[in-house]
């Protein structure tokens, strides 16, 4: 099985402030933007490399006190939310995981740029919060 990374998620209070920094002073282009309502944040991908595929920054804002950036930041401040990590089966790495103990928070969902998810808790990962993409 081929695994690459795929994104870091900053969680960050606003895109406006965290933009100053990762565009305006690190000189990174400003990659796709969204907002994933089901998610509640908005969200905008930063690419840390010259070829499509890429690694990215994903700097997540919250739309509300109800979103789960939101309360991230109450409890921890701003800063590395989660790493994601592209897989060539989603699905069979979800069930595997899931066979072996591992907590996985979703089911597969579609979010930023479409693509299809799942989080797998930090308690079995060793304390950090992992998303696994389909390629």
């Amino acid at each position: 099985m081929s695994i690459e990374i795929d994104h870091l998620g900053i969680a960050v209070r606003t895109l406006g402030e965290a933009l100053q920094f990762y565009g305006d002073l690190l000189g990174m282009t400003l990659g796709q933007r969204e907002t994933i309502e089901s998610e509640r944040v908005n969200v905008v991908m930063l690419p840390a490399g010259t070829q499509p595929d890429s690694p990215r920054i994903e700097l997540l804002e919250a739309t509300g006190p109800e979103s789960v950036i939101a309360k991230f930041i109450e409890k921890h401040g701003p800063g590395l939310h989660h790493i994601a990590l592209r897989v060539d089966d989603l699905q069979g790495a979800a069930e595997r995981l899931r066979s072996r103990g591992a907590r996985l928070l979703n089911q597969p969902s579609s979010g930023a740029g479409g693509h299809v998810y799942v989080f797998v808790h930090p308690a079995s990962t060793g304390g950090v919060l992992l998303e696994l993409i389909q390629k």
